[in-house]
């Protein structure tokens, strides 16, 4: 850990007297993530990776986590809706609270097309958001222009960030490790300032990580689930036949056992076997070792798990195709989409939010913000009817003018004059009906 420190304390001197870039810094935390074995304390990830793996269910891993089709549909659906979600700039009057959006903002193009080169914005946020929801942790590194203007946001994954705190407390270092790139790997280690990188921690943060649902929340589950469906998925692929013993009332030699098993596995292995005879000889007769999955509840068990992913992410399980459960946020696809936002994504959309906010604009005059509003969109005559009741129905007090509402509805501006008042529209008076010619 002093060596940490040291390494940590060289950066900062060199960095304050100008001497390093901060974007990117020659390495001089070649070997921080090493941690030397007497060192590993319990609660570590190295504790959890050598010591309470060993004997039990293997611990999830990214890859093996996302074989699991309830974990795969959880986190794909929280990142496939964020990523789907605009991301608008806003000016904000500090002195009433009033603010106007921005069109023209840079950063309005890499939040919502291109965060950088090898970037497009959708894949950038869902990337993000499967490192928080995996690894407890989203990390991009901020590229700036000249002047410290930020302009290009490009994602890291959290296992090549190793999270230092400074000498002082006070802030918190990235030393990011380089990446393979067509079989070679990249020179220097960069280590990043705390401003220059985009830190998206999970539930659990403690000030430098968030907690890791892999090591944590799916640790049990996740391994269950994993070995419940390796389990399935070697009994069909042994034709979904019970296991059997060969009984025989002679002994038979270790020659004579090898070239037996060696006739089965050629002969009875695979589904390309399945359903074929069995031609015993020798004396040799089959006893068939039944557990039932009934007994053994297998289809449940593997349906409570499901329950247990949702759960997890906070999912409802309807919303990854588990519709044995009802749901109680009301009925239609309008109350399912608003309690999912509300209940699911605004704890994510928030702290990518601050994060954004704090760390690209660092004022309080603009802002970004994650647009909701196509989630939680009504239907279409719902939605008529109350961009009606807003315009000011029947003599009703105005709340929106004219082209407020027909940007609700992303139409053009209506150049009327009055179109972007919000006095009362005033009925046109009624023509005098013509009377009638006398008849003669």
């Amino acid at each position: 850990m002093s060596r940490w420190r040291d390494r940590i304390a060289d950066w900062v001197a060199g960095r304050d007297a100008n001497q390093l870039p901060v974007d990117r810094v020659e390495p001089v935390l070649a070997q921080s993530a090493e941690v030397p074995l007497p060192a590993i304390t319990r609660n570590s990830s190295s504790w959890t990776n050598f010591v309470e793996g060993m004997g039990k269910l293997p611990a999830p891993t990214e890859r093996t986590a996302l074989t699991v089709s309830a974990i795969y549909a959880s986190v794909n659906l929280i990142a496939g809706a964020i990523a789907a979600l605009p991301v608008n700039i806003y000016r904000v009057n500090v002195e009433d609270g009033e603010r106007d959006r921005i069109h023209n903002d840079d950063l309005h193009w890499v939040f919502n097309e291109q965060m950088s080169p090898r970037w497009t914005a959708a894949s950038g946020w869902e990337f993000l958001c499967q490192s928080l929801l995996l690894h407890g942790d989203a990390f991009a590194v901020i590229g700036r222009k000249a002047g410290g203007t930020p302009g290009t946001l490009t994602p890291v994954h959290p296992q090549r960030v190793t999270v230092g705190v400074w000498p002082d407390g006070s802030r918190l270092v990235y030393a990011v490790e380089p990446e393979a790139i067509a079989g070679k790997t990249s020179e220097g280690m960069l280590v990043i300032d705390q401003d220059d990188m985009l830190h998206i921690p999970g539930f659990g943060f403690d000030g430098v990580r968030g907690l890791s649902p892999l090591r944590h929340a799916l640790r049990m589950t996740g391994a269950s689930s994993i070995a419940m469906q390796d389990f399935a998925a070697n009994f069909f692929a042994n034709s979904a036949r019970p296991d059997y013993a060969l009984v025989s009332k002679d002994t038979l030699g270790k020659e004579a056992v090898a070239d037996l098993r060696g006739e089965i596995d050629a002969k009875h292995q695979g589904t390309a076997n399945s359903h074929r005879p069995m031609l015993l000889h020798g004396g040799l007769d089959i006893k068939t070792i039944t557990l039932p999955m009934k007994d053994m509840e297998l289809i449940a068990q593997r349906q409570f798990q499901i329950e247990e992913v949702a759960r997890i992410y906070g999912v409802p399980p309807f919303m990854i195709g588990h519709n044995e459960k009802t749901t109680s946020w009301g009925s239609g696809v309008e109350a399912m989409a608003v309690g999912f936002v509300r209940f699911t994504l605004r704890q994510h959309l928030n702290k990518f939010q601050n994060e954004l906010n704090r760390k690209l604009f660092r004022t309080a005059s603009r802002v970004a913000e994650f647009d909701t509003t196509d989630l939680e969109r009504a239907d279409t005559r719902s939605l008529f009817e109350s961009l009606r009741i807003a315009l000011g129905r029947a003599g009703e007090e105005k709340m929106m003018s004219v082209n407020e509402v027909r940007s609700v509805l992303r139409l053009k501006k209506d150049k009327e004059k009055g179109s972007d008042s919000l006095a009362p529209v005033m009925p046109a008076p009624a023509k005098p009906e013509k009377q009638k010619e006398a008849q003669v």
